[in-house]
């Protein structure tokens, strides 16, 4: 979870006055051609076009977003989002066809580390630019791919084959297009400098995190890197039935950390070095992370945010989070298929425009004020998550209020901490010890309240009584708040 309500980006601060002079109230839509609300349903409209593929519905979506607003020139940007949405949704499943099938003997390019299951290990490989998953499942071939790694090319052989329906749509966002049934691998090129680079580091970060007792490593890995390989299921489990599956690998909140970690660097730069020294930063990072959707969802929103800065222009969170969907969905149709994106946006969406609202409401009793930021923050972002996890998971935990109070601040740390720790660590393997410790202690922290609150979860219908209360006492406080707080100040 990210939330660019802050200074992220690393580029404010200091005596740059640049921002001050050129700053649009966040609150003062008057200055934007395009509200923030406007922007949210272009968002809206064009990911319901690319999601339902139907000019028909796109069409009554746009005209009654249009009708709402009632503005003739948003009604045409509405109809260009939504056709725009309705014909790459079209291109982007024409796309999974694969051109070719049958036998391939040649180089190939991994896209991800290997994912290791119980009885086999999947892996994703680039060939003429199509992905094909390979399910290695003898002792041998899971022992050979073990070893790859994103970005290298392998010598392989083959047949290429296609997936059944079902198979496919769940593939589908990650653009694998079939099956490669593999019989021999031999030679592995280390690939181009960025992966070259990319590799080393998470290397040298699994190197360290091997000073970290059991699956403490693993949970390590996965809260610096997003390197999940090696999490048992019963870990991941656990983290799940306590609302906090989100820290067991990479997230948009590790961007937020890693930007604030370089922000005194980056702010003895100039304007546009700053701008240019944060989009690099950024790039490396969702490279170093695979791509996952989360994280290029961040670093999408980080860039736009860096942008409006050296611009001047509104960094609103809302707003920059509607241009990310909107932008992201059209580039990459089958995004919107992916649970991660859209568990991504809905906590980010909560965190910042629902997380401060909150938090203000309950500012006002002196027994909530010193915790009303983080309750904000973390209902805000349950909010958020509330329609994906239900309908995917089946399931939005009661602890995970509390588990989220208690472990986030501890995983920011150890994502902040551990990437810097990490690498010392794992290229001076003489103080590793001395330097892991801290991050032992926390990821350790981290474990203990997902193992807690898992157990104490209750079952429906005890969990949906649960929510009961807690929206009702929540509401309860806001309604005493605001009265306190007296009536909305009004704008001329």
């Amino acid at each position: 979870m990210v939330s660019l309500d802050g200074d992220t980006t690393g580029l404010g601060g200091g005596d740059d006055t640049r921002a001050s002079r050129y700053a649009i109230d966040p609150a003062d839509d008057r200055h934007h051609h395009v509200t923030t609300p406007q922007m949210v349903l272009v968002a809206i409209v064009t990911v319901v076009g690319v999601w339902s593929g139907d000019l028909a519905v796109a069409a009554v979506i746009s005209i009654a977003g249009a009708a709402l607003v009632g503005r003739r020139w948003l009604a045409i940007v509405l109809v260009l989002a939504a056709v725009a949405g309705v014909l790459r949704s079209d291109q982007a499943w024409a796309s999974l066809a694969p051109d070719q099938l049958g036998s391939y003997q040649g180089w190939a390019r991994v896209i991800d580390d290997p994912q290791p299951y119980p009885s086999s290990t999947r892996i994703i490989i680039e060939i003429d630019g199509e992905r094909f998953e390979i399910w290695a499942r003898g002792r041998a071939q899971r022992s050979r791919i073990a070893s790859w790694r994103g970005g290298e090319w392998v010598a392989v052989s083959g047949e290429r084959e296609a997936l059944d329906a079902q198979r496919a749509r769940r593939v589908a966002w990650q653009h694998v297009v079939g099956e490669f049934a593999i019989e021999w691998a031999s030679d592995v090129h280390p690939g181009g400098p960025v992966a070259r680079a990319s590799n080393r580091v998470r290397a040298a970060i699994e190197r360290a995190a091997m000073e970290l007792p059991g699956y403490d490593g693993a949970l390590f890995r996965g809260l610096v890197v997003g390197d999940d390989r090696d999490q048992p299921s019963e870990m991941i489990d656990r983290f799940r039935a306590s609302g906090l599956s989100h820290l067991t690998a990479v997230s948009g909140q590790n961007v937020s950390f890693l930007l604030a970690a370089s922000g005194p660097v980056l702010r003895r730069l100039r304007p546009w070095g700053r701008w240019a020294a944060s989009v690099a930063l950024i790039a490396w990072f969702v490279a170093l992370t695979r791509f996952e959707p989360s994280i290029v969802r961040a670093g999408v929103m980080a860039g736009l945010s860096a942008t409006a800065f050296v611009l001047g222009r509104d960094r609103a969170p809302v707003r920059i989070l509607a241009v990310a969907v909107a932008a992201l969905v059209l580039v990459d149709p089958l995004l919107v298929w992916s649970i991660g994106f859209w568990l991504s946006v809905g906590a980010t969406l909560g965190v910042s425009g629902a997380g401060p609202w909150i938090a203000e409401r309950l500012s006002v009793f002196d027994r909530t004020r010193l915790f009303a930021l983080p309750i904000g923050v973390t209902l805000g972002a349950q909010l958020g998550v509330v329609l994906p996890s239900v309908l995917v998971f089946g399931r939005l935990p009661l602890v995970s209020i509390p588990a989220n109070l208690l472990a986030v601040p501890v995983a920011g740390a150890v994502m902040l901490y551990g990437m810097p720790a990490g690498l010392l660590s794992g290229w001076i393997p003489a103080i590793a010890p001395v330097v892991m410790f801290p991050a032992r202690l926390g990821t350790r922290w981290v474990d203990t309240i997902a193992t807690i609150a898992a157990a104490i979860e209750p079952d429906p219908p005890a969990q949906f009584v649960g929510w009961g209360f807690v929206t009702a006492a929540v509401a309860g406080l806001m309604i005493v708040g605001r009265r306190r707080r007296g009536p909305e100040p009004t704008s001329r």
